[in-house]
This record gives C-alpha cells, sequence and structure tokens, in this order.
C-alpha cells in the first residue's frame, strides 16, 4: 500500500451540478515526487484538499470514495489529526502567513498540538534553518519577497513534521528565479528527508527534472500517469494542453532531423550531454576521415 491511496473518490461541491472529481484513483509510494498538473478547473485542487481532510471536513458536499494517508481514512480522522501526516501549502502563501514574525507563524501548529515548549523549539528551529529561513525569522511577513514568504510557508508546514507535503501551484506568483529557488527546495526536501512530494505545477520545464511521475488530470479525472519521459512525449498531453517543456520538444524536433537520442532529456544540461555523447560516437576517427 502506498503513502497515499485514493480509491474511487467523487466529490460535488454544495451548489455546483458538475462534479470536480469523477471516479478518481491514485496511488503514490513514500518518497516519490509527483507532479500533479492538467487544464485549469480539471479538479487538481479539490484533489489536494482531499489529501489533508479539507474535503469533506470543511469543504461541504458529495463525496463518495476513499481517501488514505499515511493509513489513515481521511473520512474519519479530523483535519488537526491528518495534519500531522500530510502538509498542504497554498498557491498563495500570503494565506497561510498570519503572524506578526515568520518565527511565530512556524510555530503556530506546534503549538496548537499541544508540545511541549522544547519540541516546539526544536520543530521550528529545524523548519527555518532546512528552508534557508533561520536569518529572517523576526521578520514580518509582509516584509517578505514573494518567494521568502513562500519558503516561510514551507517551513511552517515543515514545523508539523508531516511525512507527505502537498504543493498547489506554489510557483505561480514568482519570477523564474523564484520559482527555481522554490522548486529547487522540494526536491532537496524530498531527496534529503524522504518526504513524498505531490506538486501540482505548470511550469513542467522547471519542475519535471525531480519528478518520478506525472499525473495529468481533465475534467475531474486522472487521464495520464507515468513517467514524466512517457507522458510528456504523449499525443494526449497536447491536446490537453500541458505545457510540454522546450527540451523535450527539441529532442522531438532533432528526431525529426534523424537525430535520435538514446532518451528523452529533461533538462537543458541533459540535453546538452546527449547531444554531445552522440556526436562523440557518430564522428568519424581521424583515420576514416583520411
Amino acid at each position: 500500500m502506498g503513502i497515499i491511496e485514493v480509491e474511487d473518490i467523487s466529490f460535488t461541491y454544495s451548489g455546483s451540478k458538475r462534479p470536480a472529481l469523477d471516479h478518481v484513483s491514485l496511488s503514490i509510494e513514500k518518497g516519490e515526487f509527483v507532479i500533479l498538473t492538467g487544464p485549469s478547473g480539471c479538479g487538481k485542487t479539490t484533489l489536494c484538499r482531499c489529501l489533508n481532510g479539507l474535503v469533506p471536513h470543511f469543504y461541504s458536499g458529495d463525496f463518495r470514495g476513499r481517501v488514505l494517508v499515511a493509513g489513515l481514512d481521511t473520512r474519519e480522522h479530523e483535519i488537526w489529526e491528518l495534519s500531522q501526516h500530510v502538509g498542504l501549502v497554498f498557491q498563495n502563501p500570503e494565506n497561510q502567513l498570519f503572524c506578526l514574525t515568520v518565527e511565530a507563524d512556524v510555530a503556530f501548529g506546534p503549538e496548537n498540538l499541544g508540545l511541549p515548549r522544547e519540541e516546539i523549539r526544536r520543530r521550528v528551529e529545524w523548519a527555518l534553518k532546512v528552508t534557508g529561513m533561520w536569518e529572517l525569522r523576526h521578520r514580518p511577513p509582509h516584509e517578505l519577497s514573494g518567494g521568502q514568504q513562500q519558503r516561510a510557508a514551507i517551513a511552517a508546514v515543515l514545523a508539523m513534521e508531516p511525512e507527505v507535503l502537498v504543493l498547489d501551484e506554489p510557483t505561480s506568483f514568482l519570477d523564474p528565479a523564484g520559482a527555481a529557488e522554490i522548486l529547487f527546495l522540494v526536491a532537496e526536501l524530498n531527496k534529503r528527508l524522504g518526504i513524498t512530494v505531490l506538486l501540482v505545477e505548470h511550469r513542467l520545464d522547471m519542475a519535471s527534472p525531480y519528478a518520478d511521475r506525472v499525473v495529468v488530470m481533465d475534467r475531474g479525472r486522472v487521464v495520464l500517469d507515468g513517467p514524466p519521459e512517457e507522458v510528456l512525449t504523449s499525443r494526449r498531453a497536447r491536446e490537453l494542453g500541458v505545457g510540454i517543456p522546450k527540451v523535450i520538444r527539441l529532442y522531438e524536433l532533432l528526431a525529426e532531423e534523424g537525430l535520435k537520442l538514446p532518451e528523452v532529456p529533461l533538462s537543458p544540461r541533459q540535453m546538452a550531454s546527449l547531444i554531445s555523447d552522440c556526436l562523440l560516437y557518430t564522428s568519424p576517427s581521424p583515420r576514416d576521415r583520411g
């Protein structure tokens, strides 16, 4: 059993006639880095809300199926309990930062769990340092840049020491440099600490090199699920308007011209290495040229 098991769930918000999720099933293994993408309104955010119990405990509607996170059925456990296993980082970090200092925001979750003071201090210090926010711990959140605010929001979630980190388009308010920093941080948390990551993202040029899998949704359903090399080269992904990374498009153009690389590159550096190796292998030796 995976650390996340979504079993045939459907959900329709109160007052809506169309289901936001329509018979969705998904399994994610512990330690995986999974990108969730798809057209706007396809159900990505609603699926994220299901993983930490906001659906069905906070958002009312018709909920069917079952979601298990770290072995806990989200219907049978309260949001505060689930928050210790799965942390959700919102699209806009300002929605999660409301205290007078970054440090107070990061301490908010552990304090509400009633943890001992020394344990709270340990968690806060660790979360601030691992996200690179230690030096800014006394700053008011509203004085931070967008990237720093997002780091602070991630630190606040990490202080709960979750096994799963769910991020709902965390780079949408950031410039390319800030987005790259946040994605690198998330990848490091996944690689170094073994935290399972589900990342809702449209900037696949930046995010896909870190991913083990890409899941594509459309109209409330999962329509593609597999390694990024397979999903992002599929015709279905293009039909749905998924932002295919430029490096993959270049790979396909080279293939059309007769230069077939041994694997699908996911980053410019990987592309350069593959082209270099291919040209070195196919170049004639000095004796052949003579």
